[in-house]
């Protein structure tokens, strides 16, 4: 893909200057943060518009674990470090391998912490950084780009439709170029930023809230999560631990005593303890009761109290 043409930028809704802060650098300092605060209003509403596409990628993203696939994250810069964080966060939060949610940013892990501008101008680096990881039909690959026309994006997207899997874009501007190689488009038009072209700020807030209730949805719908609760969560510092015992009294009702008790006869598994204090079983039973249904804490107690019927 060639360079974009000044005509063809401007006509990108994200690059277009915002009307209502032409006046930015004449403001005092709380002028400066309420005009910003002013346009972040719009983002919620721009991502709520888009709810019937993020549902339709959760369902694809939810049968894609169900069936052993991955969820891959494809961008560069802020939309790429975007994909990446929500990634890193999975496995800590929902217990999942670390390899089932994936980033990818163009430039690799320095573009994480050093600007690697340049490396969204190659469509073939993101066929290649994708082809590394193997796509197959079971995956999903999501591909974030703020102007939505992204080179390196592009390239991803590209190669994974030809792999069979489930193409997503996430973009900010309406008719992205990324949007012909996917099959479900998200794009909430939050409009020109306040400070012209910085798609860091509206742009990567709307991005943060879709990769966000993607994969919390999709969590939700492959049984990570009982009533509200993280019931999956690995409790890998003193801070997880205690949470760990907050979350088994909150479903249960128990006190912190027998919490940490069972919790400890569980080997830390929250899911297993809440299972044995609400079923009344031990833990060998209750992993038993999990495994039969796929680790949904909801279905298994179901499925012990219609047992006892």
């Amino acid at each position: 893909m060639t360079a974009p043409s000044v005509d063809q930028l401007k006509k990108l809704l994200s690059e277009t200057r915002n009307p209502n802060t032409y006046g930015l650098d004449e403001q005092d300092t709380l002028g400066i943060v309420s005009m910003i605060n002013e346009e972040d209003q719009h983002v919620a509403q721009a991502v709520k518009s888009q709810l019937p596409a993020m549902a339709e990628a959760v369902e694809h993203i939810a049968a894609a674990f169900n069936a052993g696939g991955r969820l891959i994250y494809m961008g560069a810069g802020t939309s790429g470090r975007l994909g990446v964080l929500d990634a890193v966060e999975c496995p800590p939060t929902f217990g999942v391998n670390p390899a089932q949610v994936i980033g990818i940013i163009a430039g690799g892990e320095p573009a994480m912490f050093v600007a690697q501008e340049g490396a969204e101008d190659d469509p073939d680096a993101g066929k290649t950084d994708l082809s590394a990881h193997h796509v197959t039909p079971n995956d999903v690959v999501v591909g974030i780009a703020a102007s939505g026309r992204t080179p390196y994006v592009i390239g991803a997207l590209a190669h994974a439709k030809q792999q069979g899997a489930v193409t997503i874009a996430l973009s900010c501007n309406p008719n992205a170029a990324i949007n012909e190689h996917a099959k479900v488009a998200i794009t909430p038009e939050v409009g020109p930023e306040a400070l012209t072209g910085s798609t860091r700020m509206k742009s990567g807030t709307a991005q943060k809230l879709v990769l966000n209730t993607l994969t919390t949805a999709a969590m939700v719908k492959v049984g990570k999560c009982y009533q509200n609760l993280m019931v999956d969560v690995k409790a890998t510092n003193e801070k997880l631990v205690t949470r760990s015992r907050l979350i088994v009294m909150e479903a249960t009702g128990c006190d912190e005593q027998t919490a940490t008790r069972t919790l400890t006869d569980a080997e830390g598994e929250v899911k297993v303890a809440i299972f044995m204090i609400i079923a009344a079983q031990d833990a060998k039973t209750a992993k038993q009761h999990l495994k039969t249904t796929q680790g949904r804490l909801r279905d298994a107690l179901k499925r012990v109290n219609d047992e006892r019927r």
